[in-house]
């Protein structure tokens, strides 16, 4: 399955939670009830998954970061449940992306009335092969 594949059934997945429960709830949630929709589709998913920070070849912290759900070990999944998406978020999941040698992610923000709006897709240039995505 190529990443044009998996963030398309991670989006239809984020549709259909967002339509049984709408905005306005706690991020956590939303993660619970995607890592839910996410498994009944078959894939491989993993919740709150630690991403060490590595300096100069030496690991500074092994629970630095955590990354909300990771699916079939290739995008990475940004939950948010805020008024705004603002900049920061997006340079959060990039730096989730750097870190870990990911090449895409989605910020996906339950807090808009029409999700669509709510769903970012970022690409980290750095990581091999971005010029070859599927």
């Amino acid at each position: 399955m190529n990443i044009n594949d998996i963030t398309s059934k991670i989006i239809s997945a984020a549709m259909k939670v967002h339509s049984e429960l709408g905005p306005g709830l706690l991020e956590s949630v939303y993660q619970e009830c995607l890592y839910i929709e996410l498994k009944d589709m078959g894939l491989h998913v993993q919740k709150e998954v630690l991403v060490p920070v590595v300096y100069k070849g030496r690991e500074i912290t092994r629970d630095g970061f955590r990354i909300d759900l990771l699916i079939e070990d290739t995008v990475v999944i940004e939950l948010k449940s805020v008024e705004e998406v603002k900049p920061v978020h997006k340079k959060q999941l990039l730096t989730y992306l750097r870190l870990t040698h990911k090449q895409v992610g989605l910020l996906i923000n339950f807090n808009e009335v029409m999700l669509k709006k709510g769903i970012f897709r970022i690409v980290n240039s750095y990581a091999e092969g971005v010029e070859n995505l599927p």
